[in-house]
C-alpha cells in the first residue's frame, strides 16, 4: 500500500505504524506492508542461516561481511528508507553496527523475498532504488516459482549474474561459496 504524505511527517508515521506492519519511504511515498507469510519467512531465515555461518561467522567459509535481516537502511537519514529482507556489509566498509535502528552505510548486497503482494514494488521499485545508490549486488528469492535470482550492479544498472533453482548449488555474487542448494531455502 502507498500512501502519499508529506516529506518532514513521514518517519513519524514510520515510527507510529501498528507492531506488525514494517514502512519504507521511498521516492517520497511511505509504502507498508504486514508481515510476510512462512515461506516466505522461511526462505529469508533460511538463507540468513546458511550465509551468516560462512559469511559473518566465519563457519566454513571466509567470514568479514554482516549478513542482517530486515535492516533499515537510510539512504537519506528519515527521508529515504528502505527495509531489504536481508542485506550484507563487508566489515572494513562498516566495522560497528549502529547503536540504533539506521543502517546508513550503503550495503555491498541486498536480498529481497518476493511475494505476491510485493514483488512488483521489489522488482520495479525498490530495484532501481538500489541500484541508484550504489548497492553492488542484489538478489531476488521467490518461494513461489522456488527460484533465486541474481544481479550485479554494471555501470548503473543491473546485470543478470545467475538464476538458480532445484538442486543448483548458489554461487552467485557476491558469495561464490555459499554453500547452499536453491531448494534448502523452502525445508
Amino acid at each position: 500500500m502507498s500512501i502519499p504524505a508529506r516529506t518532514e511527517t513521514l518517519y513519524a508515521a514510520i515510527e507510529a505504524l501498528p507492531e506488525g506492519v514494517t514502512g519504507e519511504i521511498i521516492r517520497g511515498q511511505l509504502h507498508t506492508q504486514p508481515r510476510p507469510s512462512g515461506p516466505h519467512a522461511l526462505a529469508s531465515s533460511n538463507l540468513g542461516m546458511d550465509l551468516g555461518y560462512r559469511y559473518s561467522r566465519g563457519r566454513g567459509g571466509p567470514g568479514g561481511w554482516w549478513i542482517i535481516d530486515e535492516p533499515e537502511l537510510h539512504f537519506i537519514r528519515d527521508t529515504e528508507i528502505l527495509v531489504p529482507d536481508l542485506a550484507g556489509w563487508r566489515r572494513e566498509r562498516m566495522p560497528e553496527l549502529p547503536q540504533d535502528q539506521r543502517f546508513e552505510v550503503v550495503p555491498d548486497w541486498v536480498c529481497e523475498v518476493l511475494s505476491p503482494a510485493t514483488a512488483s514494488k521489489d522488482r520495479e521499485i525498490k530495484m532501481p532504488v538500489y541500484a541508484g545508490y550504489g548497492v553492488a549486488h542484489a538478489w531476488l528469492v521467490d518461494p513461489r516459482e522456488e527460484t533465486l535470482e541474481a544481479f550485479a550492479l554494471r555501470e548503473g544498472a543491473w546485470e543478470p549474474a545467475g538464476t538458480y533453482a532445484g538442486e543448483d548449488p548458489v554461487d552467485a555474487p557476491p558469495f561464490p561459496e555459499a554453500g547452499f542448494r536453491v531448494a534448502d531455502l523452502w525445508r
